[in-house]
């Protein structure tokens, strides 16, 4: 396979999800930023799928349980070929396909409908199941946020997936260190975390994305490309050590820029001269 050059790749997403953000007039920015990476590297180098073949029933699943970072996810979809990159400048309109979380029933390429957290992992479980009955070699992998596993679905849905022994299905922790109205670690403390997935039968992994992103995405790629055995009957997580609002110095773990709406023009010229 091809190198990645992950650093301009990532701004080039960043640089739509502003785009989105500005012409709609809202989104969740610092969700969508913390993400960019783990989706970058599973479009450009993990994932099998078609993308003029959204159906194709031996395609590997991803589902964006963190529904509100959907905006990064539109962008990569859009550079791989699911819809017209024109959709992306209908973002929250009534003319467009692209919500503010994303919908299955509108959109190529999501697999399911998400916003309401905690349901993602069971949705996706579901789906490794099936390929499990259906003597299928898909993976399902699900990215959902540190403030979502405060969700007991969450932990639910481990349990499930340790007593099925489903090895084909890949959680990937989205631990930015923030929720929405402040830290997890005093909105409801998730540690020690990587002690509470292996407690529950997981294989466990962490990747860090608080520096370079050319390198971390690198180290991810291996994580998931070589190091995980996907037959050994464990599920997986892989807990992505991220920064909210990565990319854009004023909106890194600053909270205002958890959801935004009402952008000044001055706001404006800042977020695309961070990404120039």
């Amino acid at each position: 396979m091809a190198a990645v050059d992950y650093i301009e790749l990532g701004k080039q997403v960043r640089r739509d999800v502003v785009h989105m953000l500005i012409t709609s007039g809202r989104g969740h920015i610092g969700s969508a930023f913390s993400i960019v990476e783990i989706l970058n590297v599973l479009y450009e180098k993990v994932l099998k799928f078609d993308a003029k073949k959204p159906k194709w029933e031996n395609r590997d699943r991803f589902i964006l349980s963190k529904g509100h970072g959907c905006l990064s996810f539109y962008s990569v979809l859009a550079r791989k070929g699911y819809f017209d990159k024109k959709e992306l400048d209908l973002f929250c309109r009534e003319d467009g396909i692209l919500g503010g979380h994303p919908e299955a029933s509108k959109v190529p390429g999501v697999e399911a409908s998400t916003g309401a957290l905690g349901h993602g992992m069971s949705l996706g479980l579901g789906m490794a199941m099936a390929a499990r009955i259906d003597k299928k070699d898909y993976r399902v992998f699900v990215t959902v946020g540190d403030g979502e596993c405060n969700e007991g679905t969450v932990w639910e849905c481990a349990m499930s997936a340790a007593k099925n022994q489903a090895d084909n299905f890949i959680v990937i922790v989205d631990y930015n260190k923030y929720q929405s109205y402040g830290p997890t670690s005093e909105v409801l403390n998730l540690e020690p975390f990587t002690d509470k997935w292996a407690a529950f039968g997981f294989d466990v992994f962490e990747a860090n994305f608080e520096g370079d992103m050319g390198p971390a995405s690198s180290a991810f790629e291996d994580i998931l490309l070589n190091k995980m055995d996907y037959k050994n009957k464990k599920p997986k997580v892989v807990i992505c050590h991220t920064i909210k609002g990565k990319g854009i110095p004023m909106c890194e773990n600053n909270l205002n820029w958890h959801h935004k709406n009402k952008v000044s023009d001055e706001e404006a010229k800042a977020l695309y001269d961070a990404l120039k």
